[in-house]
């Protein structure tokens, strides 16, 4: 048995490595634990909304992220029933927060950074292949038992944070309910590769429409034509196995067919999507984060966005806890605020976003929905507080209450 870390962490993707991270420059003994034998880099999050790079900043990772990845302002919503093309950019914030811009990068690419900055800490180890089987706690603490190759171990620590994915191994040990439903389509996400410099498509495009709506994003500017991310639904009920010979149907019906010929998929990732919440964030010892806690469709990019807000607000809480000696109550308001702003606000948003891309066949209800999106482009007061919505799902500090 091992107790020398003072905080476990299950689960070695952006948001486990970050609070890692931010715990470890606070002085704690961190042990982050993977199943994986390395970082995963499936098609997943690649856009970080305006108001999660602060936190990115303070953690000093922000300067590698930036150029990893690259900066954007630009959004455009594309009606292929209408063909009209309502565009507008992120310009309103300038002048009212540090960081007026998105950063597009790869989740992977994300993660390897992080992980970079966490292997110059002696405080931090991560130990890949190690698959959670089992956790039991008392008043002092949780106990863990992992099995790997070398067999199985048991790690002890007063703290543990499950950030182990939907899927949540630490969720499932602690029989903790996970609320709420699962969407009937299936989401493919795909990386393909295509000439980028045509006209009317925004570097984050929503193609609207029932049958062919698209999430189009790009992702980098590497190699001869750009990486960009396309994501759409299909019928759940076709096999999952034979979707690429699936996908150049629907890139032609959206982009042409002199283009949907000349595009290299890089790679390709279908799964289901979810609206679902723990039923709480803390279950004594053990707390809960990113899509351990909660999960959501991708339209709007707010999954990650959620996960990164609870990093921060857990690196906070939880290092006040460890180091100075903070009552631990505090983390019962990090679970009550995190679950709060899920449930009330990101959940909320995502599906009304999902509504509007990908099931906009009443023309009266789309006209209302991209009339404020048309007020955007001409009101700039008005932009600047649409797009502020995101800032409203980090949690304020929760030392103070």
């Amino acid at each position: 048995m091992s107790e020398e870390q003072q905080v476990v962490v299950v689960g070695a993707g952006p948001t486990g490595l970050l609070t890692a991270l931010g715990l470890a420059q606070q002085g704690v003994e961190v042990t982050v634990v993977e199943r994986a034998p390395g970082l995963q880099d499936a098609p997943r999050a690649i856009v970080y909304h305006w108001s999660t790079l602060d936190g990115l900043d303070r953690l000093g990772l922000f300067e590698a992220a930036r150029t990893a990845g690259f900066l954007k302002q630009d959004y455009a919503y594309r009606v292929r029933r209408t063909g009209e093309i309502v565009e507008y950019g992120l310009q309103p914030l300038a002048g009212r927060v540090k960081h007026p811009y998105n950063l597009h990068l790869g989740q992977g690419a994300l993660a390897r950074i992080i992980l970079d900055e966490v292997e110059k800490f002696p405080n931090v180890r991560v130990l890949w292949g190690h698959e959670l089987v089992g956790v039991s706690q008392d008043e002092s603490g949780a106990d863990l038992r992992l099995s790997s190759d070398a067999g199985e171990t048991t790690l002890r620590a007063p703290w543990v944070v499950g950030a182990d994915g939907a899927r949540s191994a630490v969720r499932g040990a602690l029989e903790l309910g996970f609320d709420g439903m699962t969407w009937s389509e299936r989401f493919v996400a795909a990386n393909i590769r295509f000439p980028d410099d045509r006209e009317g498509w925004a570097q984050s495009t929503f193609y609207v429409d029932e049958k062919y709506g698209a999430i189009i994003a790009k992702i980098d500017e590497s190699g001869e034509h750009g990486l960009w991310r396309y994501t759409y639904m299909e019928d759940a009920a076709l096999p999952a196995e034979t979707v690429t010979e699936r996908l150049p149907g629907f890139l032609a019906k959206v982009f042409g067919e002199d283009v949907a010929e000349n595009v290299e998929l890089d790679a390709i990732s279908p799964y289901r999507m979810h609206q679902r919440s723990a039923s709480t964030y803390r279950a004594g010892r053990v707390l809960l984060a990113g899509d351990a806690a909660h999960a959501t469709n991708p339209c709007g990019g707010l999954g990650l966005t959620m996960g990164l807000f609870d990093a921060y607000a857990l690196i906070e809480t939880l290092g006040a806890v460890v180091v100075k000696g903070v009552d631990d109550t505090a983390l019962t308001s990090y679970a009550d605020a995190r679950r709060a702003a899920f449930v009330d606000k990101a959940s909320p948003r995502a599906t009304a976003n999902k509504q509007l891309i990908f099931h906009s066949g009443d023309p009266a209800k789309l006209d209302q929905d991209l009339e404020v999106f048309r007020r955007m482009t001409r009101e700039p007061e008005l932009a600047a507080d649409v797009m502020y919505f995101t800032k409203t799902l980090e949690s304020p500090s929760l030392l103070a209450r």
